[in-house]
């Protein structure tokens, strides 16, 4: 889950544009290719980004929360999106798959630790790479919490959030026969898989609609329909994951594992009227973690580009900076 409508009115808080200075697909094995760049600072303080989704892909903007003098940032397209091949393939595409590329990446690029930089799906995987490698992580910052939990996917698409949207809903709902709408993600599923290249595109647009009008605190209703095939992908990846519960062991897996990095130290910026992912995810994250620090931001929602939530995710990478040094970076 992860949108970014609004950039331009995040951008002056921002560090300047940049280019990257190594760009390179990465063989990971399954018949998959994914796209990884690195930009700023060569030898800089290592820190890789996480996009949401799963099936978001990042995005230029995404390399400007960092001083480019004072990051090695790496970015990377999660299998099946953005620039990885093949795309819109959820074959071989799961949260462990995901944890794997993560390390394949790092030792690739020579990095013994590093910073982790995600936000929505991005910090539901930041975290399980960091409780699958704790010894990897040197700092977390996260944004807009999911813990893949069926609560959060009951919310968003049980009818939640449906109760203050209830026009949009009834977009994304009505595609769908009265029968099947006990179980939207479901209903979805068929529809998202069916072999129909043009039903399929329908229905992720209409996937792709629902989270992206929520996503921002400051709009005024649907905005407009995301390009066929990034939608594609994004619907099918997002959905693939939800459908089978983000492939974790068992419900409240990530909370139950917050012993196993209890040691490492976080910043959790959160939206105060998050319509995605709701604030009480990272309420009770930072109640059972002590080194993580919750920045609640008010009148801010999900998106990574709410001028409140860029300011502070700005904020707290300047921080890591200060720190670099305690941190072992």
């Amino acid at each position: 889950m992860d949108k970014s409508a609004g950039q331009k009115r995040a951008s002056q808080l921002l560090y300047p544009p940049v280019d990257p200075f190594d760009q390179r697909m990465l063989d990971v094995g399954d018949g998959h290719r994914i796209y990884v760049e690195q930009c700023g600072h060569p030898k800089g303080i290592p820190v890789v980004v996480l996009h949401g989704g799963p099936g978001g892909g990042c995005s230029p903007a995404m390399r400007r929360y960092f001083d480019p003098e004072e990051f090695r940032v790496v970015l990377f397209d999660q299998r099946g999106c953005g620039r990885s091949r093949p795309h819109a393939s959820v074959s071989a595409n799961t949260t462990w798959h995901l944890v794997s590329d993560i390390e394949l990446i790092r030792k690739a690029l020579g990095i013994d630790r590093w910073v982790l930089f995600g936000g929505s799906w991005g910090a539901t995987l930041a975290l399980v790479y960091a409780q699958a490698h704790p010894d990897r992580v040197a700092y977390l910052a996260l944004r807009g919490v999911f813990l893949m939990t069926q609560a959060e996917l009951d919310w968003f698409y049980g009818g939640g959030a449906g109760q203050f949207w209830p026009d949009l809903w009834g977009r994304f709902a009505d595609l769908v026969p009265q029968d099947e709408r006990h179980d939207m993600i479901g209903a979805y599923h068929r529809r998202l898989f069916s072999g129909d290249l043009m039903l399929e595109t329908r229905y992720a647009r209409a996937w792709a609609a629902w989270e992206n009008a929520l996503a921002s605190i400051d709009h005024d209703g649907p905005m407009g329909e995301a390009p066929a095939d990034y939608a594609r992908a994004f619907a099918r990846l997002e959905n693939h994951y939800f459908q089978n519960a983000g492939f974790l062991d068992r419900d409240g897996q990530i909370l139950q594992d917050v012993p196993l990095i209890s040691h490492i130290p976080a910043t959790i910026v959160q939206g105060r009227y998050d319509m995605v992912c709701p604030p009480a995810s990272a309420w009770r994250l930072a109640e059972r973690w002590s080194r993580a620090e919750l920045k609640m931001v008010p009148l801010a929602g999900h998106a990574l580009s709410e001028p409140g939530i860029s300011a502070e995710l700005v904020r707290t990478m300047r921080g890591v900076q200060r720190q670099a040094s305690a941190l072992g970076l």
